[in-house]
């Protein structure tokens, strides 16, 4: 696929020197600061040191007050709460969350997650009727719930409570709920709308520790689970997420929870790691079993429990992995038999392709077909689906679009789950290419890598990779400098490297004279065009390759183009 190239918006030379100045940085540094909207003292203090206390109080949350006094009341009379969260990662560390913490005020409280299989996506009857025959009181629903309108009714006439903690888009007629934390509802003013459901389950917390006049310490622990859902949900590394993720890394690099010892033995912990090693892992329950395996493992303290739940998490997640490379190749040749490779968007089915990996197929096909897309698959008398989207493009809006040819649908911007009845599926499929094709921009067609600035090799130096470094963690809206550096030639050690010879070792220079290395993964393909001292230009990241107590700076290699 081909990769178009573009210079993030550019910034004001003006702004660029006057902050440069301010923090005695490079231009360099202050031109990717501006394009993040940091462009005075007083935003960098906080991008860089983000600390707790500069959180949003958390009773700016529409419902906040009552959620909290709910729950209080209900703990003092020592009736039963039940958390009702998603299988996916950012449900299943919500219920640990939330669970950890109840507990610890001594609260009777159990947890239920619906089986992905059985019941569906987000609250069914069958919890609510569980809730039910365990004489539950409270039932706080998080990472879904919002659309959930006739399960909250079926609560309600049991004399069932219900919270609701969600962040995906309402409907057009919220549920009948005691009280509804969500961020998106169009009446709330908290200030900041992308938190994840693990992220409004610490605010939660946080407020319940405010009404007991106590600060952040004995909520600390909690934020590692936070750190997790914010990666592993693809949420914006911005404002109150940011610092979630960054103190909750930090925490983790400090204790690491020991249901989770066993997924990662690194010494510092990054978001590559959460989303890389952790997540998937703790997917996997949800994705091929039940998601109550990985919230008992996030919960356990016990070191032979943690070991067993660990084991089968990593059976299943190497089952996981052969499921999804054969269903994505089934779906490309799908495709293919389709003629549908010029389409706007992909809608695929299979009636045997598993549930619980169609959404990690929905990621892959994109990154074969650049457009939105759609993974089915059968589902009793249904059909059930994730759609994921690429950059800029609201999935969730042209859903809605279409809704007239669903029976159900929720989500955000970039993912979303839907159902519809088997027989509408051909003319969903053509509603929603011809939606899709209405709304698209040409620029949303086609794979582009942004980056931040031009520069020469030379100013590739240790001072501005530190200054880079601590801009971490990276994700969403904050990820790691691209550079643009032309006119680069081999210097005569650029070599092909790995098993299969399909990675790219370089060794570089430019017009400055100054010479770095570099590694491509998937670039081999370059090596004879680079060994016939062709020029090029790269887009890389700036790294720091350590070997033997050594360190050197080298470059991530993103993409090649020969002038």
């Amino acid at each position: 696929m081909k990769k178009y190239w573009e210079l993030i918006k550019s910034s004001d030379s003006k702004n660029v020197k006057v902050l440069a100045k301010e923090l005695a940085v490079s231009d360099i540094i202050a031109q990717i600061l501006v394009q993040r909207d940091i462009n005075n003292f007083a935003k960098a203090k906080n991008f860089f040191r983000p600390k707790f206390e500069n959180l949003i109080d958390p009773f700016l949350m529409k419902g906040m007050i009552s959620a909290t006094s709910k729950i209080e009341e209900v703990m003092k009379a020592d009736k039963k709460i039940m958390i009702y969260g998603d299988y996916d990662v950012d449900g299943t560390t919500s219920v640990a969350l939330l669970y950890l913490y109840l507990k610890k005020q001594n609260a009777n409280v159990i947890y239920y997650i619906p089986d992905r299989d059985i019941e569906g996506y987000g609250v069914s009857n069958l919890g609510i009727e569980k809730a039910k025959e365990k004489a539950v009181d409270l039932v706080i629903v998080i990472d879904c719930g919002i659309k959930a309108n006739d399960q909250i009714d079926l609560a309600n006439s049991y004399k069932i409570d219900v919270i609701i903690c969600d962040h995906h888009y309402p409907g057009k007629t919220l549920p009948k709920a005691f009280s509804i934390l969500n961020p998106k509802q169009s009446d709330c003013e908290y200030p900041y709308k992308e938190l994840c459901g693990c992220g409004i389950g610490f605010k939660l917390i946080h407020a319940m520790e405010l009404n007991k006049n106590r600060g952040a310490e004995d909520i600390l622990e909690f934020l590692d689970l936070v750190s997790i859902a914010i990666c592993a949900d693809i949420v914006p590394l911005t404002g109150e997420n940011r610092i979630l993720a960054s103190l909750g890394i930090k925490q983790m690099n400090n204790k690491l929870r020991p249901g989770l010892m066993n997924f990662i033995k690194n010494k510092n912990i990054s978001v590559s790691d959460l989303i890389f090693k952790i997540a998937p892992r703790i997917n996997a329950a949800g994705r091929m079993d039940h998601a109550r395996y990985a919230v008992e493992l996030m919960i356990s303290k016990d070191e032979k429990d943690i070991s067993s739940k660990a084991r089968a998490i990593e059976f299943l997640n190497s089952e996981r992995k052969l499921l999804d490379k054969r269903i994505t190749k089934e779906a490309l040749e799908q495709i293919e038999n389709l003629s549908e490779q010029n389409h706007y968007s992909t809608v695929v089915y299979r009636p045997d392709w598993h549930k619980g990996v169609i959404g990690i197929v929905a990621s892959r096909l994109i990154e074969h077909h650049y457009r939105p897309t759609i993974v089915l698959t059968k589902s009793e008398k249904t059909y059930s689906g994730s759609a994921r989207s690429v950059k800029g493009f609201d999935v969730y809006k042209a859903l809605l679009n279409c809704s007239e040819h669903l029976i159900q649908f929720g989500g955000h911007k970039y993912a979303a789950g839907l159902t519809i009845e088997a027989f509408k599926y051909s003319e969903f499929k053509s509603a929603f290419e011809k939606e899709v094709s209405k709304t698209i921009l040409p620029e949303q067609r086609r794979k582009t890598i942004f980056y931040e600035a031009e520069v020469s090799l030379d100013k590739l130096t240790y001072s501005i990779y530190r200054i880079i470094d601590q801009m971490k963690p990276f994700g969403p809206l904050n990820r790691k400098p691209i550079f643009l550096i032309n006119n680069c030639s081999d210097n005569g050690g650029s070599k092909l490297v790995g098993a299969d010879n399909n990675h790219l070792k370089l060794e570089i220079k430019d017009e400055s004279g100054t010479v770095f290395s570099g590694i491509g993964f998937e670039m081999g393909k370059h090596i004879s065009k680079i060994k016939m001292k062709k020029s090029f230009s790269i887009l890389a990241q700036l790294q720091n390759n350590e070997f033997m107590g050594r360190s050197k700076l080298q470059l991530n290699i993103k993409d090649i183009s020969f002038d």
